[in-house]
């Protein structure tokens, strides 16, 4: 499991909205999907040095996207994130989509939340809030 702090997920999602606005579009995770259909507002999930929600603007020369990372694998922060990142999204790196306008409908069903919490196996990814 991943916890991100809303309001740090929020930040990354109007970051990605105001790098599209101001360098034309979104950037796709990867080949073989559509650049008209398929790019639209949302986050990266990714599973490399940690894991981490990335925004999906695109961006101007030299400029980086906004990050924020996952609580429980944090490398700047968690000695083991190695080994839970392994353990919770697997040995590859990887990257999957979440879409801007489903996290925004889950956010507003329980306004009370305080963080997002992704959970994942083998075939699925579920998305759930907390209060803390």
């Amino acid at each position: 499991m991943f916890t991100f702090s809303i309001t740090e997920v929020r930040a990354v999602l109007a970051r990605g909205r105001a790098d599209a606005e101001a360098n034309g579009g979104y950037r796709l995770p990867y080949q073989g999907i559509s650049p008209d259909t398929d790019a639209r507002p949302g986050l990266w999930l990714v599973g490399d040095e940690g894991v981490y929600a990335l925004s999906n603007g695109k961006l101007a020369e030299g400029q980086r996207p906004l990050v924020t990372y996952a609580e429980e694998c944090d490398p700047k922060t968690k000695p083991d994130y190695w080994r839970y990142k392994r353990r919770y999204f697997g040995g590859d790196d990887g990257v999957d989509f979440i879409d801007a306008v489903e996290l925004e409908q889950l956010f507003a069903a329980q306004p009370q939340a305080t963080h997002l919490q992704i959970t994942m196996d083998d075939t699925s990814m579920s998305l759930g809030l907390i209060r803390r």
